[in-house]
């Protein structure tokens, strides 16, 4: 039963889903999940830097301070998710790695 509890609640230790945190982004505001998936794009201007994950569900931007991967590359990244920015019925949510920088 114990065992059941604490995976119940440990969201972050596997992968979420990437529809399931955009279909109810309030649901995962500001808590940490954990994605899987192919790295799409890799974005690095100064010092804004992130890279897209696309699992078979979906697509989120995951921003980082750690080194990019490689475009193409299967990752696990862990992270909070954080609301970008909201314009009318637009959304963005990005996922904010979580970590020590390497």
């Amino acid at each position: 039963m114990l065992l059941c509890l604490l995976l119940g609640g440990c969201d972050a230790l596997f992968p979420t889903p990437i529809a399931k945190i955009l279909e109810d982004p309030r649901k995962y505001a500001d808590q940490s999940v954990s994605v899987s998936g192919e790295v799409t794009e890799v974005f690095s201007f100064m010092v804004i830097k992130y890279f897209v994950v696309r699992d078979k569900t979906g697509q989120i931007a995951v921003v980082t301070d750690k080194t990019l991967p490689r475009k193409g590359a299967q990752i696990t990244v862990q992270g909070k998710v954080k609301e970008a920015f909201s314009l009318g019925d637009q959304q963005l949510l990005v996922l904010v790695e979580e970590g020590d920088k390497k």
